[in-house]
């Protein structure tokens, strides 16, 4: 592999950085560790959907943010990835899962949503919420549970966490199983992962377009205090990745996308008006401003077609 000429667009000098932080004294030696560790045979095998800036920018990186981590300490350590829905987190995860076999490191990766509430229980929300819609937002997830069973992972080493189906009850989803593992590291991802509750501004319910409705206000109120229900969970998060996209307008292309390919694999998925209610509560439920001010470690910034313009650490984003 060859940075310089792997298409890559994302600038070389923060990237870098980066890597120096994780203890390689420079790119090309740590590529040269990936090599070893047959890389090359592993990236031969994906799909062409995986392009080279997210191998070497977004794929490697991430897992030797793991790896890192893993060596610094004996503790059980967790590894947050905050994207918005869409980007391609779930995927990233797959492989990431696949890819740690070749550094003898065991990570699970699992999702906020895989701790949404069953289904009979998110009846009332759907009758309650402005959008009509039964998962998403901060309040459609068991937090408790969430922390029970995160707590349990860092202090036995056993993970039992249930797994989320978008494709169930018409597409509005339900619990299918539930999984157990013993991993040496979790990855916890999430659109909303390491979102903050913070005082709304008034200024901003004339923003969007359509106005927000007094009823999308009044219940935009009740979803900051819910999350922070949260807080304590992103407590528990060692290191945070941030993938951001230039343009928040972005996530709308991103989720119709990821909806139709959905439709295609399992026949069922958000559609017409439920697709288009789904995406008023992405745009509006949780002030944007809220995404500029995560905490992250790391940074990945994409353009519309999903392309990493810029990553490295957080702080030397200007």
């Amino acid at each position: 592999m060859n940075l310089n000429n792997s298409n890559c667009e994302f600038p070389i000098k923060p990237f870098e950085r980066m890597i120096n932080y994780f203890g390689w004294e420079s790119v090309s030696h740590w590529i040269k560790f990936w090599e070893t560790n047959k890389l090359s045979d592993f990236t031969n095998n994906l799909s062409s959907k995986y392009k080279n800036d997210w191998i070497l920018g977004l794929l490697l990186p991430l897992l030797t943010s793991a790896f890192h981590l893993k060596k610094s300490s004996t503790e059980r350590k967790i590894i947050g990835l905050s994207a918005l829905p869409g980007t391609g987190k779930s995927s990233l995860g797959k492989l990431i899962k696949e890819l740690s076999k070749y550094i003898d490191l065991n990570i699970t990766v699992i999702s906020i949503d895989d701790f949404y509430l069953p289904f009979q229980d998110r009846k009332k929300i759907i009758k309650e919420n402005p959008w009509g819609v039964s998962r998403g937002f901060p309040g459609t997830h068991s937090t408790e549970l969430m922390l029970e069973q995160v707590l349990q992972w860092k202090a036995s080493g056993m993970l039992n966490v249930p797994i989320f189906d978008k494709s169930l009850q018409n597409g509005l989803g339900d619990r299918s199983h539930w999984i157990n593992d013993e991993p040496d590291l979790v990855i916890l991802e999430g659109w909303f992962l390491c979102v903050e509750p913070q005082a709304l501004c008034k200024s901003e319910d004339n923003s969007f377009s359509p106005a927000l409705t007094s009823s999308e206000i009044s219940y935009r109120s009740q979803i900051q205090e819910n999350l922070r229900s949260y807080t304590e969970i992103w407590k528990l998060i060692d290191k945070v990745w941030h993938l951001k996209p230039r343009e928040f307008e972005h996530m709308k292309k991103w989720k119709i996308q990821q909806e139709n390919e959905l439709l295609k694999m399992k026949g069922s998925a958000l559609a017409d008006q439920k697709l288009f209610d789904f995406l008023r509560m992405l745009s509006t439920s949780i002030p944007q401003k809220s995404f500029d001010e995560i905490k992250s470690d790391f940074l990945v910034l994409l353009n519309q077609d999903r392309k990493l313009n810029w990553v490295g650490l957080s702080r030397d984003f200007i």
